[in-house]
């Protein structure tokens, strides 16, 4: 959608109960008539390629082969900028991307706006079983009513924050006592190349679904632009399979995985199902 903010056009994706995701500015800013920003990805690559780029007419069989073949480079020519507003804890998450130009809002020199992340009854998951580091499923209502509580009662801390502040405690020490639930907001510049990495990642299914979502808009607000690679990128990459050599023994020979890693086990028979391969015998 396109909204209106401080006199600025931009395209805005409301994002779980506070948060968004703009898109405030991209480069190119110019495409050849009746092209799209897909354009300046093919100039990149001609330049590059010089002779060896003849044999593909079209532009479009051109971006579809550079991420087939992971030619990638040149997408580096293509940069958006967005505006976001995320929990602090997703941003913890986003900031381990390293390649973007990142300006942050300051606790330190501003008040901390009253907004807090506050998922549903049925969004409180349950600690995955077979992953460390994320969820599977929901927890039972009882946990979940009281994990929520316990979110009121962090918020709680934000009357006293506003106070403190008011009576001269620094805003860089009155922060400590905030949650990593409440939101924080940032401008994010960054090139297709790595954009579609972060995508790669955060719009998997095993992503939280807290970064998930943001990816998701992202995408959606990219799509207009660079449609082209974005179709390319969902064929050959998000709805892509990567094969290791043990597996692709075990397809040649029908039999088991090579390999006694239980982790590894599991996701040869998640692999073996998309295809619709059905379990190892």
């Amino acid at each position: 959608m396109v909204d209106l903010m401080g006199g600025d056009a931009r395209w805005n994706i409301p994002v779980l109960d506070h948060g968004f995701v703009a898109l405030v500015d991209c480069m190119p800013r110019f495409a050849p008539e009746g092209k799209t920003g897909d354009a300046a990805i093919v100039q990149a690559a001609r330049v590059s390629y010089g002779q060896g780029t003849k044999q593909i007419s079209e532009d479009r069989g051109l971006v579809r082969y550079l991420l087939r073949h992971r030619h990638t480079t040149p997408l580096e020519m293509v940069e958006f900028k967005f505006h976001i507003a995320m929990p602090i804890f997703v941003a913890r998450q986003w900031i381990r991307h390293r390649t973007a130009n990142v300006n942050e809002y300051s606790a330190r020199y501003s008040i901390v706006p009253d907004r807090f992340y506050h998922p549903t009854l049925d969004a409180v998951r349950k600690q995955s079983t077979s992953n460390r580091q994320g969820g599977d499923g929901t927890v039972d209502s009882g946990t979940a009513t009281e994990f929520l509580a316990l979110l009121d009662r962090a918020e709680a801390n934000y009357k006293d924050y506003l106070r403190l502040s008011e009576q001269g405690v620094a805003r860089e020490l009155a922060r400590s006592v905030l949650p990593v639930s409440v939101y924080t907001e940032w401008y994010w510049k960054c090139d297709l190349h790595n954009i579609l990495h972060f995508l790669s990642l955060r719009m998997d299914e095993h992503a939280q679904m807290e970064i998930r979502v943001f990816a998701q808009a992202m995408f959606e607000l990219i799509k207009p632009i660079v449609p082209v690679t974005c179709e390319a990128f969902v064929d050959y990459n998000l709805e892509a399979m990567h094969l290791t050599r043990l597996e692709i023994e075990a397809v040649r020979s029908g039999q088991p995985l090579n390999s006694t890693n239980k982790r590894e086990q599991a996701e040869w028979e998640a692999k073996r199902a998309k295809l619709g391969l059905g379990p190892t015998a």
